[in-house]
């Protein structure tokens, strides 16, 4: 298992990105979405814990089927897709936790996500309590502004360096923003990558990470460069944005039973160290070849730039 903890500022509150985020998830998923790929919601409901509190629950179906390589294409099932679980008790979210799912096409392979938010620069230290992981593990800062994403998702109008909001008058951002800009917050993620393969295992974790990196910049900036099209909804409005928006991605990914099957893997230990009986490989640069990046294709436009809701629209008229 590969473990990593990741700091992302951005020049928001944690009150407002608690908005921002549910606005910018749904936008993301829409637009990454099109007739049998993208992301279908199953569930998206309240939910009660114990320990956290309220909370809200969502399970999503990432269908994947064109985007696997060739050969895999040819030997599995015509659509495929992973689930992801994950519980927001905002400001603390879990993705993939001990009820986490793993496809049948990668049984040995799963992903634990924590997360919190706190209205600092990200010099919080054992913000997840150390006890939970056997030894060090390596924390990275990711600069939404300056840290580089790959060139096929690189979108000018995005980018913070160049952005201003009309309606908070914050960015562009400059070097060292970090230091000198208010209000800020940031995401602490903890990311466990585990895949145990002999002969893979490093490898698949260290390019997991790196995607899992790219996913985490390119939705920060977003939030960030959207800031306009969701600052001042409530969470009420921003919900109910959420629902249409979902219901409307469903329609379009088009609702067919599964035609490979989904296991639940079994409750892991408190601690999150590596196992002993899976070892690693030399590190390279090149991906697996089964999990290598799809070429690149023209993706068929299926929303709008701006999703706005009916009721919003009104307010903006009367404005």
């Amino acid at each position: 298992m590969l473990v990593k903890e990741y700091r992302i500022c951005m020049p928001l509150t944690t009150e407002e990105y608690r908005v921002g985020q549910l606005y910018t998830i749904s936008k993301h998923s829409h637009q990454e979405s099109e007739k049998g790929e993208g992301v279908e919601v199953v569930k998206n409901e309240p939910h009660e814990d114990p320990v956290h509190g309220p909370g809200q629950f969502t399970e999503k179906r990432v269908h994947l089927s064109s985007k696997l390589p060739s050969w895999a294409r040819a030997v599995t099932p015509r659509i495929f897709y992973i689930t992801e679980k994950a519980w927001n008790y905002y400001p603390y979210t879990i993705t993939a936790d001990s009820h986490s799912l793993q496809c049948s096409f990668l049984p040995k392979f799963s992903i634990y996500i924590e997360t919190k938010y706190e209205d600092n620069c990200g010099d919080s230290e054992n913000v997840f309590h150390s006890d939970k992981i056997l030894g060090d593990h390596e924390v990275s800062f990711l600069d939404i502004a300056f840290d580089e994403i790959p060139e096929r998702y690189y979108r000018s109008l995005e980018d913070p360096r160049f952005f201003s909001s009309a309606k908070t008058g914050r960015g562009p951002l400059r070097e060292g923003w970090r230091q000198h800009t208010k209000p800020i917050m940031c995401s602490y993620k903890l990311v466990s990558v585990k895949f145990e393969v002999w002969g893979l295992q490093t490898r698949v974790e260290q390019f997991v990470h790196k995607v899992i990196r790219d996913i985490l910049l390119i939705g920060h900036r977003q939030a960030f460069a959207w800031v306009d099209e969701w600052c001042g909804m409530t969470m009420e409005e921003v919900r109910r944005y959420e629902q249409e928006t979902q219901e409307a991605t469903n329609e379009l990914i088009g609702l067919v039973a599964p035609a490979i099957s989904v296991s639940e893997v079994g409750q892991p230990t408190a601690t999150h160290s590596a196992p002993a009986s899976a070892p690693s490989t030399p590190l390279s640069d090149e991906a697996p070849e089964f999990l290598a990046p799809p070429k690149a294709r023209p993706r068929k436009k299926s929303a709008p730039e701006t999703l706005t809701l009916p009721a919003l629209r009104e307010r903006a008229g009367a404005e």
